[in-house]
């Protein structure tokens, strides 16, 4: 007997900056099943622990936000420490035999700290203090390194014209752009 097969979701390009103290998160809004746009304005970010603190995701909705909730308790449980909150999430996400499952990332922003946290039990922060995840987030990356080194642009300035340029070049981004910014 074949492998099943299950349509494959794509959807997303999610973008964090750092700049001068203030920090941003964007996403597009497609949602795709295969070949087929289902949705233009899906909304993947989520403010969490008292506007302190801004997510994103990439992958499937119900996974994501099955994670949301549970980063969102480690934050309580940790008093709001992001980096000790992101490392217990990610080893229950890659131990737990339900949580293994999921399959999603999350991009999160602080003030001062971005993090990507992965199913693998992956925390990774990057030195640029910009993450990016998704289908569209190596093109909305490079665009971010460029901004944020040549031009005097805002965090959330950078953000959207980033998202903008992943719009124009990965089919599974669109321009239908949401951003959130401390």
């Amino acid at each position: 007997m074949g492998q099943e097969l299950k349509p494959l979701i794509r959807s997303t390009t999610v973008l964090g900056v750092i700049r001068d103290g203030k920090a941003a998160l964007g996403s597009d809004g497609q949602m795709t099943l295969g070949n087929t746009v289902l949705k233009h304005s899906t909304r993947k970010i989520r403010s969490l622990y008292h506007g302190r603190i801004i997510t994103g995701f990439a992958g499937a909705t119900a996974d994501a936000v099955t994670l949301l909730d549970r980063f969102e308790e480690k934050l309580d449980a940790y008093g709001g420490k992001l980096e000790r909150a992101a490392v217990e999430l990610a080893r229950d996400w890659r131990t737990d035999k339900y949580l293994r499952r999921l399959e999603a990332m999350l991009a999160v922003v602080s003030q001062d700290k971005a993090l990507i946290i992965s199913g693998t039990g992956d925390v990774i922060e990057p030195e640029d203090s910009i993450v990016a995840i998704g289908s569209g987030s190596m093109y909305a990356l490079a665009a971010a390194r460029s901004l944020l080194k040549h031009t005097p642009l805002s965090a959330r300035e950078i953000v959207s014209e980033s998202l903008k340029i992943a719009a124009d070049i990965c089919i599974y981004t669109n321009d239908h752009i949401v951003i959130e910014e401390l």
